[in-house]
């Protein structure tokens, strides 16, 4: 199985694509140090250094990468999806000061 995704922290809900990847591979995702954590079927194109999720994010949930907060999701995102200015609101410019986990 092709390694391709890369997550800064194991628990993270998006993952860092390593490549460009294609909708319907099936690609691992380790963590820098190259320990596999999980595996997803993608449901998009991913360009390279763009996120995909690693599992289902309801609308407004809170979005973790790096061990933290970056953002929350602006519409339901299924696993496998890109995450991009489309379904994401970050919260550098999202304008909310706190994010407040509904799960």
């Amino acid at each position: 199985m092709k390694k391709g995704i890369l997550l800064h922290d194991a628990d993270d809900d998006v993952g860092v694509a390593a490549m460009d990847l294609k909708a319907e591979e099936l690609i691992q995702a380790v963590t820098l140090e190259g320990e596999p954590v999980s595996e997803v079927k993608l449901l998009d194109d991913v360009p390279l250094g763009h996120k995909v999720a690693m599992h289902a994010l309801e609308l407004d949930k809170q979005i973790i990468e790096y061990g933290r907060p970056i953002g929350y999701a602006s519409n339901n995102i299924a696993a496998g999806m890109h995450v991009h200015t489309h379904n994401l609101k970050s919260l550098r410019w999202s304008g909310k000061s706190q994010i407040v986990d509904h799960h």
